[in-house]
């Protein structure tokens, strides 16, 4: 098929809206409000992260206050109006003891008390720590939780942090060794002797498997909603066409990277399989998900089985 061309259309120009310049000053003055900067000595450049986030204000105070707003920022600052300091513990703020942030909600000049603190939790990507420091200062500029910007201004929202080691680099991925396990077997076409399998599997790794953590322990559950480890059977492969098996897992993505940092469950699916071969698939992706990926780094009987020794009690 020879390929198209798809016509272009000229961009129809979009109404800009235009906000009347802010009229006259808040309770900060008319002077620029001097902004210190407190963080460790970590390597990051904390001051051009407040930076960014005092030109958020300035750029939009006709758009979101009622008054213009100018800042200076200067880290090192001897008499500072205003101080953000970054740290690894929040003083308790409002009655909350883990927030990202905290400040002083101020509407009057005479709230001031010359220098105020904003405080900031360090641990945070860039992108999110503009966007704390920006929500703090919105409170010292007398905008309270909900208020335009919403996005910025709400009292929760999405922060991610510093990158981090995904799963699929970490010996154990996990926050604790211990697993509940939920068993489908609606499918399965002898219900019995699968469980059997399943139990012949998780029991090889409970007790020790070679490479594998030596304390993990499964726990079977009725409520597939309280399990980790979720095993199911089905006639065709909702994965790969002609896959014998097939797991995905789920977790945490904290950096906001697009990988799990930590894995919170996984499922394994099991497809139209001989019942002797059940244990050995459930088996390979157990191995799978406690950080073995290669299957160099999987225990002897996930490496290279043939179709026999997947069928033969290899855990024995």
């Amino acid at each position: 098929m020879t390929p198209t061309a798809a016509p272009t259309e000229s961009p129809t120009p979009e109404p800009t809206t235009a906000f009347t310049p802010a009229p006259g000053y808040g309770p900060w003055g008319s002077e620029p409000v001097v902004v210190a900067v407190e963080a460790p000595d970590d390597g990051r450049d904390y001051a051009a992260l407040v930076s960014e986030a005092t030109a958020f204000w300035e750029g939009n105070d006709s758009r979101y206050l009622e008054y213009e707003i100018d800042y200076e920022v200067d880290a090192d600052a001897r008499d500072p109006d205003l101080v953000v300091r970054f740290t690894d513990d929040i003083p308790e703020c409002s009655g909350l003891d883990d927030a990202a942030g905290c400040a002083p909600y101020l509407t009057d000049a005479w709230q001031i008390d010359r220098p105020e603190t904003v405080y900031v939790r360090t641990g945070y990507g860039d992108d999110s720590t503009v966007d704390i420091v920006a929500h703090e200062l919105g409170h010292t500029l007398g905008l309270a939780h909900g208020d335009e910007p919403a996005e910025l201004m709400n009292a929760t929202g999405i922060l991610y942090t510093l990158p981090r080691t995904n799963a699929t680099e970490k010996a154990f991925p996990w926050d604790d060794p211990n697993f509940t396990v939920h068993i489908d077997d609606t499918n399965a076409s002898d219900p019995d002797a699968a469980r059997e399998q399943v139990r012949h599997a998780l029991d090889y790794f409970e007790g020790g498997a070679p490479g594998m953590p030596d304390n993990l322990t499964y726990t079977y559950v009725d409520d597939p909603a309280d399990a980790e480890v979720r095993i199911s059977f089905a006639d065709s492969s909702p994965c790969a066409a002609g896959a014998a098996s097939c797991a995905i897992a789920g977790g945490y993505d904290p950096d906001g990277d697009g990988a799990l940092e930590t894995y919170g469950s996984y499922r394994v699916v099991l497809v139209d399989l001989d019942t002797e071969a059940v244990g050995w698939h459930v088996g390979y992706w157990t191995a799978h998900y406690l950080g073995a990926e290669a299957d160099d780094d999987k225990p002897e009987p996930f490496r290279n089985a043939t179709y026999g020794e997947r069928r033969s009690e290899w855990w024995a």
